[in-house]
């Protein structure tokens, strides 16, 4: 089978199938952290709830998928007026949680694989798609196990707000970028390890707003951009960035700003020469 360019289509499974009922339906590789793992499983069904505990995550992602699909656009050429700029690519989305970006992935053309280290989010995933119509192909599973399964290229691989919750940070993000076929985008969002963020990213957010539960973050596992820009300099990507994302209080809303001192983005864009 091959793609429209002539070149052998990506390894994924088709929207709405799944992944064969061979593949294990439990995550696992090196870069898990069993205890953000059991963290975040425990509240699995209150993804959606946006009065819930992740309340602060839906009032965040507007500018998260503005951002997205901003950089997507002009890195792969799509019309960024159009109401589906991205039909015919597909999208890897990398601790996709209860699928608070993929759904909108999906809306957005993409043919979208979404993974997680947790078996509970996963099933909220799944059931939130099929409920509101949407065919994603969704699996507990690890960036490990797809590369070592041979699973892709894809068009884009996301990874947002992961990074900073697992064990091997370099290895996991390294393993990401080699799921992106030459040519395509990897887009990588975590929190920067400044004095500010400590203040304001960890303990405003979790013990004075309560935005997060305590304990969510360990502020010494935050990332600053040059880190990111480090681990994938072996790899053949060109890295751009930091884009920053910062809440006005004013208005209550987040924003994109230059400011990448809390929260941000790296964007990083495959060789066309490689795979």
């Amino acid at each position: 089978m091959t793609a429209s360019n002539g070149e052998p289509s990506p390894r994924i499974p088709r929207p709405g199938q799944g992944f064969s009922q061979n593949s294990p339906e439990q995550a696992s590789g090196a870069s898990i952290d069993p205890a953000d793992v059991a963290r975040f499983s425990a509240q699995a069904a209150e993804w959606w709830d946006a009065h819930g505990p992740f309340a602060p995550l839906h009032r965040f992602n507007p500018a998260r998928l503005k951002l997205i699909r901003e950089q997507l656009c002009a890195r792969l050429g799509r019309d960024p007026t159009a109401l589906r700029p991205f039909e015919g690519l597909t999208l890897l989305d990398v601790g996709c949680g209860g699928g608070l970006i993929a759904e909108p992935m999906r809306r957005m053309g993409f043919s979208v694989t979404a993974v997680d280290a947790s078996s509970e989010n996963i099933g909220t995933a799944r059931a939130h798609a099929e409920m509101v119509g949407l065919d994603i192909a969704y699996r507990a599973a690890t960036v490990e196990q797809l590369e070592a399964e041979g699973v892709g290229p894809f068009d884009v691989v996301l990874t947002m707000e992961v990074i900073e919750h697992v064990a091997d940070p370099e290895a996991f993000v390294r393993a990401c970028a080699r799921l992106v076929r030459p040519g395509g985008v990897m887009m990588v969002a975590t929190l920067n390890r400044t004095l500010k963020s400590l203040a304001l990213g960890k303990v405003a957010a979790e013990y004075i707003l309560r935005w997060v539960p305590a304990g969510t973050h360990d502020w010494r596992q935050f990332l600053k951009p040059d880190e990111i820009r480090a681990m994938l300099a072996d790899e053949p990507v060109a890295v751009e960035g930091p884009f920053g994302l910062a809440y006005d209080p004013l208005n209550d809303r987040w924003r994109q700003t230059d400011d990448a001192a809390i929260n941000y983005m790296m964007v990083a864009t495959r060789s066309a020469e490689t795979l």
